[in-house]
This record gives structure tokens, C-alpha cells and sequence, in this order.
């Protein structure tokens, strides 16, 4: 059975956590002591029936202000599929928080509210799941309910929506008409609203005997559980050392490897490789997997790798394929997602954090911002401010190892970090 991680997204109040909430209880995937606190809390909000957002909001001032301040994840699972859901804030101020769960995604669930339409952080949340290639994107229209399940409602935001996608590059988007709080085409598919809002989808389906409370095939669930998300196609070897194990002992007193995640492709005994960014070659000994030892390893796979020849390698260095090695340059362009709230102007120093390795860099240039209102590049920018996407041009003291974002996506991206506070103020995609 495989997982599926996925992300909810959208606007402040389009619903996000209630959707989450409406998963978990209508798949029947909360345990009876959980459901009684819900109903409890519930009952001390003085709400009409069950709160499904608290299922997901922990913190104490999410529960009093009900909003979604912290990413929440959330395990359910189904007998088709397991699921690793992350709802994040809907508030601009906590952009940074949502990209922080978008970055391990293979599919978005952007809500819209039926009542308002596409809004700036709409926008914003597919632009950022463009520059990250989500493969699958989800539009769930919600609330529908409270606009009498209006076909021409949700077609109008349905072709707007369209338009927004075309222009990202989105490939794959998938559009949902529901009702998270009272549960239309979430887990289970009324007959009012399947006729209302998808006769122009599955009108057979009605006339064929479905039930009248339950339509199959067609609500999101049903969607989740079958969609495919086809793994990154990336091959070529990349591998970054994480530790150095030097053990030093009389058992192991020349014992050397090099142990690591294997982040793409696959590694074999015997194989030629180069160090980076020193640009030494050598050649693969040994790999060691779980303290067994392997003819081969491919991507994923924690892993020792152990080299014929003696030479300094230190954490953050790179072990790639001596035949197809990544770039390697000390200016770089790159997509940012801006996190602080001191804005990023040239000429300001940080430092770059690409998995274990860390390089000082300066802001040479910033090439152009994003309005997330038109989508259109704006050049001329004097400074990133934040919850803003620009695209930067920075320089480092060190050669940076790495290939671009969108050809392999663990190797092209970095955050930044100052140097004073230790913060993550960006997130980056290396171009």
C-alpha cells in the first residue's frame, strides 16, 4: 500500500481544516476517545453540531482565534491508501509555513471559497506550487452549499482558475465542487448536489441505481485514493556525504566511509566517481546498507560508501557519476520565497544551506519580482519583502554543486539563513 502526502492550501476561513476534519471523520479514521474530546470542545464553542477544524488546529491560539497559524500533519489511511495530510495557514503572514509543508507534496488541494472566488492568496499558493512542481493539483471549490450548489458559480471559477493555470504551467488540475462542513463530495456524494453541480460530469450514474445518499466514484476521496503520482524521473547519481564514520578504534582501525541518502539514481561497486566541488575522481569499493554489504543502492536508500583512494572528504561534499556530473558555478540565479521581515536588498549576505553543505553568499542582483495579482514579472525591484517571490542573482564564496530545480528538485534547492539571528529567511530554487 502506498502513501500519498498531500497539502491543503488557500485563503483564510475557504475551509481548509474542516476539509481535513471531514476526511478523517467521514472515513471513520478517528478513535472513540478523540471523537468524545471533539465533541467536548465542540460543545464548549457552542457550535451547532461538530467542530472538524479542531481536529487539526493544536495550538491554543489557533482553537481561541480559529484560524490555522502552524502546519498540522495528519495520518489516515484507507484500504486502498495511506495519507500524510498537511494543512497549512491560510494567513499571508504565514506563507513561509505553508511552503515549509508544500516542499515534500505530490499533490495540492487549493480551496476556493464559492462565496469569494480566486483570491490574491490563491494565487500566491499556485504560484508556489508551480515553482515546486506539485504534479497534481486539486481546485476544490467549497461551500457550495451556501451558494444553493450553483452550477454557473462554480464553472466561473472553474475558467478563471484556468486561465491562472495555463499561465503557471500547472499540467495536471483536477476541479472538486464540495461542502466540507456538511460533507458534499468530500467522503460521501449527496444526490442534491451530484445533480446540481455534476450532471454535466457522471449524469449516467444517476441513472443507474446508485443509492440516494451515497453516489461512488466521484467524490474527492474516491480521487485521492486512485490517482497516480508517478515517482521523479530524475536518474543520474547524486549523492552528498553526511557524515564522515572514522570509528578510530582497534577493530576498526582503517575503517573510512561515507554515509549519506542516496538523492538520485543509482550507485554500484566499481563505479567511477568524482568528489565535489574538490573534483577529484576515484572509484567506488564497498556500499554498505543497513551494516550489510551491497552490490548496488538507488535513490532513497540510506547508504556507506567506501572509495579505492585516500582523500579528505568532509560533510556537505558531493559523490556523483564521473560521466554526468551536476553544474558547478559561484553565481547563481535563483527563485526565492521571501520568510522575513526584514526585506532582501542587494548586496545583503547570508548564508546558503543546500542539505549539508553551507557557502556565504551576497545578493548580486534582484531580477525581477512576482506580482501575484497579475502574474507578471516586475522588474526594477529595489528589495523583497515579505511573503514575496523574486527571482535573485546571488554569489558565493564557494563553488555551489547542484542541478537546476526543475530537473531535480532535492539538488536544486537551498535556503537561505542570516548569519545573526540563525533564521531561515528563504527558500530557494536554483535555476
Amino acid at each position: 500500500m502506498n502513501i500519498l502526502r498531500f497539502i491543503t492550501a488557500g485563503s483564510v476561513d475557504d475551509g481548509k481544516s474542516t476539509l481535513i476534519g471531514r476526511l478523517l471523520y467521514d472515513s471513520k479514521s478517528i478513535l472513540a476517545d478523540q471523537l468524545e474530546a471533539l465533541e467536548q470542545q465542540s460543545k464548549n464553542k457552542n457550535e451547532d453540531g461538530i467542530d472538524l477544524a479542531i481536529l487539526t488546529d493544536g495550538l491554543r491560539a489557533e482553537r481561541e482565534q480559529g484560524i490555522t497559524i502552524d502546519v498540522a500533519y495528519r495520518y489516515f489511511a484507507t484500504p486502498k491508501r495511506k495519507f500524510i495530510i498537511a494543512d497549512a495557514p491560510g494567513h499571508t503572514q504565514y506563507t513561509r509555513n505553508m511552503i515549509t509543508g508544500a516542499s515534500n507534496s505530490q499533490l495540492i488541494v487549493i480551496l476556493v471559497d464559492a462565496r469569494n472566488g480566486i483570491t490574491e492568496q490563491t494565487r500566491r499558493h499556485s504560484i508556489i506550487a508551480s515553482l515546486l512542481n506539485i504534479p497534481e493539483v486539486v481546485v476544490a471549490v467549497n461551500k457550495m452549499d451556501l451558494v444553493g450548489y450553483s452550477e454557473e458559480t462554480f464553472n466561473s471559477i472553474k475558467n478563471e482558475y484556468q486561465q491562472i493555470a495555463t499561465h503557471l504551467g500547472l499540467k495536471n488540475v483536477h476541479y472538486f465542487p464540495i461542502s466540507a462542513f456538511v460533507g458534499d463530495n468530500i467522503v460521501n456524494t449527496t444526490l442534491a448536489s451530484f445533480i446540481n453541480v455534476f450532471s454535466n460530469y457522471s449524469p449516467k450514474m444517476i441513472m443507474q441505481g446508485k443509492s440516494i445518499d451515497k453516489v461512488e466514484g466521484v467524490s474527492l476521496l474516491d480521487f485521492l485514493e486512485t490517482v497516480e503520482i508517478n515517482p521523479h524521473s530524475y536518474t543520474q547519481p547524486r549523492f552528498q556525504v553526511q557524515y564522515v564514520i572514522r570509528p578510530q578504534t582497534e577493530a576498526l582501525h582503517d575503517y573510512r566511509g561515507y554515509a549519506g541518502e542516496i538523492i538520485s539514481g543509482t550507485y554500484r561497486k566499481g563505479d567511477a566517481i568524482v568528489v565535489l566541488p574538490e573534483g577529484i575522481s576515484t572509484t567506488i569499493s564497498k556500499i554498505e546498507h543497513n551494516g550489510k554489504e551491497g552490490s548496488e543502492a538507488k535513490a532513497g536508500t540510506p547508504v556507506v560508501i567506501h572509495i579505492d583512494d585516500d582523500i579528505d572528504i568532509s560533510r556537505g561534499d558531493y559523490l556523483v557519476s564521473e560521466a554526468t556530473q551536476p553544474l558547478q558555478n559561484q553565481e547563481v540565479e535563483a527563485i526565492v520565497c521571501w520568510m522575513d521581515k526584514r526585506s532582501l536588498s542587494e548586496g545583503n549576505k547570508y548564508l546558503l544551506q543546500q542539505r549539508s553543505r553551507l557557502v556565504r553568499v551576497i545578493v548580486k542582483e534582484i531580477i525581477y519580482k512576482i506580482d501575484v495579482n497579475t502574474l507578471q514579472q516586475q522588474d526594477e525591484a529595489e528589495s523583497v519583502k515579505l511573503n514575496e517571490i523574486a527571482k535573485i542573482r546571488l554569489k558565493a564564496a564557494a563553488p555551489l554543486v547542484y542541478d537546476p530545480f526543475a530537473e531535480n528538485p532535492p539538488m536544486g534547492s537551498a535556503i537561505l539563513i542570516d548569519e545573526t539571528s540563525n533564521a531561515t529567511v528563504g527558500a530557494l530554487m536554483l535555476q
